[in-house]
Parts: C-alpha cells; structure tokens; sequence
C-alpha cells in the first residue's frame, strides 16, 4: 500500500480548485507535494491502528484512489479546496449515520449488484486514464477532428514518456511473476531511471513560465532529493470548510456530490471487507466477517478523517490482502501497518523527487484490476447491460465518476418502467435516479427560473 504516499500527492498537488488555487495553499510547483505526504500518511497510520484495536481486523486504510481523482478533478474545480474536503468530511459522518442507523445496508441492497460492479469498473477505467494522461502517452490534438492521441503526433516522443511505458512494462512484468510489492519496487526502479535520463539529457520541466516544452516532465523534475528525512509538514491538516460547498455550487448540487462519493466509497468498502474475511477463512455462515459493524464504523471515521486533514476519503484497501496472504488474521497486522504508515511521514521529502511519470503506472494496473470484474456483468441482460455500459464508459469519456453513475441510474429506472417492470425496482432507486435527473438538467432549470 505504500505507493499512495507517492501516488495521492501527485494526484492532489497539481489539480486547481475553482478559484485557481492549489491544495493546501501550495504553489503548483510541486512545493506541497510532502505535506500532502504526510498527511496522506498519518491519516491511514492513525485508521489503519484504530481498525486492528477497535474492530481486531487485519484490514488497512488510506486514501482511495479513484475516489482522489474525482474530488481533484470533479469536485475541487466547482468550489474551493476547502469546499471539497468539507464535503467529504460530511460524506464520511452520513456514511457513519447509515451504519449506527442500519441504512447502509438497506441502499447497498436497493442498487442492484452488476450496476456497483460497474461502478468499479468505470472508476478502473477513469483512473488508467489519468495515469496515461499524466504521463503524456496520451494527449489532447491541438488541432483536427481527433480529440485524443497518443504521445504528441501520434508516436511516442520524448524520455519521459519512455520511462512511464517502461515502468508500466516492469510493473506489468513484476505483477504476473508474483513479486511481493511489484508497485512500489517500479516506481522506485523506475524513478531512479528517470534521475538518470534527466541528470544525462537535462530534460526540463513541461511548462515553464511561458515557455512550453511538449517532451518535458509532466509534473515533477526528477533529482537528487534534498533532504531524505525531515520533520512532517502536516499543512494539509484542517483545511477545510463543512458547509461552503452548499453556498457555491447550490444544495441539490452539494447533495448528489456527497451522494456520488458515498457510492464509490461504502459499496467498495463492503466488497472489500468480505474478499479479505473470505481469504481469510474469517466470514461466518452468512458470508460476513467478524465485527461486521465495527469495521465499517472505522471506515466511516476514516472517509471523515481525510478530509478534515485535507487529503480525499480514506477507505479500506484490497491490497490488505497480502498481509492475510502472509498469515494475518487479526488486528495486529493492522496496528503493525498503521505504525509503518507513520513512520513513512519523516521520508515525506523522497515524494518531491518522484515524477509522475515512475508513478501512474501503477494507476493503469490498478485500473487493470479493477476492470476484472466486468465479467460479473451480464450482457445479454438489456436491463442492466445498457445501464452498465453507460456507467462505464461515460466516466472516462466525459472523465467524470458521477456522470457515469447518474448515467447509469437513470438509465436502469428508464428501462425498467419502460418494460413495465416499474414496481420491481426500490424505492430508494427512483428517489436516486430523480435527484440524478435534477442534477444533470440543474443548468436548464436555473435559467427557466431565471435564477
């Protein structure tokens, strides 16, 4: 799990909020990618220990990926910084309210279990996108009918993008041949090569003042680093706002943006908790794992707690699964984690030198993985093939999540009540679907009311 130190601060440091400004006060050089760091990091140490005290279950926490980009990319360009973590501070106290009350359950039964699978998906598929994007393997055409391409004219060009598909070949390499800690081994490997390439041909940053260099390094200049070590900049922490969100972008708006990270983040956290009871051999004859209600007690804590420390939702990882694959059957594989999380925030400085090309490889075979599991979907089915598919695609095309979410839902509602089977689906789905409608038409309707 290591690679989301590395990984959640070049997702967040660079993305601009509505009003032009960086996370955490930062500058868009990259100045905050440590404190993003270590925030990143003493929010999963501090989770991922509450998780093996509280509900004594190897399962550990940190920043979901996925979840980040959509608050960088979707959420955070509508309102302030500020804004964004406010809202997931509230994702993460109603996910909470849903399970001291028992309505968690009752929505994760009402969305039909191939639409969730495709909301995975479609978040694979987002997020792959992202790390091709960020590498510069694929770009915007400045000209011509063909929106995308690959490198600048169709070809790979420039060193840094050839490092990020070695990076991705090694890491692709490591994963098939089953090397324990295949994603961090490539991005260090891989950053190293990029020190090298950069120390030899003196590459340079992409965007330099006015001046553009297309072959240049995306985000970060690889170097020696300054300093390895270094007392944490927790800068990060505290910025937030609970309820400006509801002022800039409207209440119907604020509330399906809650709606939305709710979605990616307690359906994935179900899911999650039983694959790793299930390796485990821990789930009961129900197929659900011991403390069932503490683990999600603590998840929902985690969402609250990173964005009151200003760095996305924490949720539970899948790659908890190596430590079960270890032996792991209890809380002190997560108290033991936990501390090494902590103990990470005083390498926070290394975070400076890794660019983002050595580190979205990752994001593609994190997309990889979560793309497995179209399979579930049935595709002869029109009632649920349709609206999966627009749940998949829509997300990276429009690269938005909840635009593939509400595209999904409404399509379900439609094609069921045009089939007449309107009674066979729940309640809460109509209630979705319609709050869904009024989110996508919200432009339409303020202009009939002349507001």
């Amino acid at each position: 799990m290591a690679y989301i130190v590395v990984l959640n601060p070049l997702i967040l440091s660079f993305a601009k909020d509505v009003n032009g400004d960086f996370l955490g006060g930062g500058s868009g050089d990259g100045s905050n990618l440590s404190a993003i760091a270590a925030g990143t990091a003493l929010v999963a140490g501090l989770l991922t220990i509450f998780m093996g005290l509280f509900a004594n279950y190897p399962l550990a926490l940190a920043t979901g990926l996925g979840l980040n980009a959509f608050v960088a990319l979707a959420i955070a360009s509508q309102m302030t910084w500020a804004d964004a973590m406010g809202l997931v501070v509230l994702e993460g106290i109603l996910i909470l309210i849903l399970v001291l009350t028992g309505f968690r359950t009752a929505v994760f039964h009402a969305v039909p279990t191939q639409l969730k699978v495709a909301i995975s998906v479609g978040i694979g598929l987002f997020i792959a996108l992202i790390g091709f994007v960020d590498a510069g393997f694929v770009r915007r055409t400045a000209t011509g009918p063909v929106p995308v391409q690959l490198g600048t004219d169709g070809f790979i060009n420039g060193w840094p993008t050839f490092v990020f598909v070695l990076g991705l070949v090694l890491v692709v390499i490591l994963w098939v041949r089953k090397v324990k800690g295949a994603i961090l081994i490539a991005i260090v490997a891989t950053t190293i090569l990029a020190i090298i390439v950069e120390a030899i041909g003196k590459i340079g940053p992409m965007v330099a003042g006015d001046k553009v260099n297309p072959t240049g390094w995306n985000l970060v200049v690889p170097g020696m680093p300054k300093d390895i070590i270094s007392t944490p900049q927790l800068d990060t922490v505290g910025h937030f706002s609970l309820f400006g969100s509801f002022e800039r972008v409207g209440i119907v708006a604020a509330i399906l943006l809650i709606f939305t990270l709710m979605l990616a983040d307690f359906f994935d956290t179900m899911g999650t908790m039983t694959a790793i009871g299930a390796e485990a051999g821990l789930l009961d004859e129900e197929g659900l794992p011991p403390n069932t209600t503490k683990i999600l007690v603590v998840d929902s804590i985690a969402a609250a707690a990173g964005g009151a420390a200003g760095v996305s939702s924490n949720t539970s990882y899948i790659e908890s699964a190596s430590g079960v694959g270890e032996g792991a059957r209890t809380g002190l594989a997560s108290v033991v984690t936990g501390a090494l999380f902590l103990l990470s925030m005083v390498f926070a400085p290394l975070v400076e030198i890794i660019p983002s090309e050595a580190a979205v490889p990752a994001l593609v075979l994190v997309g990889f993985l979560m793309m497995q599991q179209v399979k579930e979907i049935d595709w002869n089915d029109l009632e649920i093939a349709i609206p999966a598919f627009l749940t998949i695609v829509l997300m990276p095309f429009t690269y938005s999540i909840t635009a593939g979410i509400g595209a999904g839902f409404v399509a379900y509602v439609l094609i069921k009540a045009v089939r007449g089977k309107a009674a066979s689906v729940h309640p809460l789905m109509w209630l979705i679907a319609f709050l869904f409608v009024l989110y996508f038409a919200i432009d339409p309707i303020k202009t009939l009311l002349g507001v």
